[in-house]
């Protein structure tokens, strides 16, 4: 069972971490280890997976106008051929193709993911290699493609990387994609936000679907309101900053920063101090 305090503890990791490319599931596993919550426990991972929808509401308010643009222009698309040649329409579609590989890994592989890859030695692991592909690839990347060259190919490969962090918590979802973004040549804030709107139908989706485990499994009402609260709060004022920031430094903070939780990690780990 989870008490409202730690409830409020994980939605400030889940807002400070969802889109930061630190992994977000890798953190709240740690969280949760030293709060002696069960990692594995069925309600704790749907618990986990809803108050992503607290994040996931801020990024909605936060792109609200793009949004609406997009979402108006795929509206008119669908009833006018002539509309069908607005850039926003394909891109609202580009974004659907990007999220079907998530969902069939997903769906498919559920047991695989909540089972033995939500061990905190497969975090401790993805979060090095995690690290790696972020660190290479703000480095060749050439950084020279705006947001208005996004091409289908370039949503679908990004879309599809998002199957790296769910497959191996601590890899990060948002670090898999901005990092894939680089490697398509995109800048640094158009692989930025090409990652937050592939988020919005891939953690709605999780974030559903795991709704009724969360609320019925033992959670509870209570704390899961307490958790989505916080996390939309502290990830609405986490994706302004982020935004600021990618404008104008590299990714080697978050490299760095990584790099130190995973041998903080192993070293929790080896010593007895959390459980696997």
């Amino acid at each position: 069972m989870i008490g409202l305090w730690q409830a409020a503890v994980l939605g400030v990791v889940e807002g400070l971490t969802e889109f930061l490319p630190v992994s977000s599931t890798g953190h709240l596993k740690i969280v949760e280890g030293l709060l002696g919550l069960d990692v594995g426990d069925d309600s704790i991972v749907g618990f986990t997976a809803v108050i992503q929808m607290g994040a996931i509401a801020a990024v909605l308010l936060y792109f609200a106008r793009d949004i609406a643009r997009l979402a108006t222009a795929w509206v008119r698309g669908l009833v006018s051929r002539e509309r069908r040649t607005d850039p926003d329409y394909s891109f609202a579609w580009w974004i659907v193709w990007a999220t079907i590989p998530v969902v069939v890994i997903g769906l498919l592989a559920k047991p695989l993911i909540d089972g033995p890859l939500a061990s905190l030695w497969v975090v401790a692991a993805s979060l090095f290699a995690g690290s790696a592909f972020m660190w290479v690839a703000d480095r060749v990347g050439s950084h020279t493609r705006p947001e208005s060259d996004i091409t289908l190919t370039d949503s679908v490969v990004v879309g599809t990387a998002q199957v790296l962090a769910l497959s191996f918590p601590g890899f990060s979802r948002s670090g898999a994609t901005i990092s894939t973004g680089l490697l398509r040549g995109l800048d640094r804030v158009a692989a930025t936000r090409l990652s937050f709107f592939l988020s919005i139908p891939a953690l709605t989706g999780a974030g559903l679907y795991e709704l009724k485990e969360a609320v019925g499994g033992g959670v509870g009402i209570g704390p899961v309101a307490v958790g989505t609260v916080v996390s939309f709060v502290v990830a609405y004022a986490t994706i302004a900053c982020l935004l600021r920031y990618v404008a104008r430094h590299s990714f080697d903070v978050f490299v760095y920063y990584r790099l130190g939780v995973a041998v903080l990690l192993m070293g929790l780990l080896v010593t007895g101090a959390v459980a696997a």
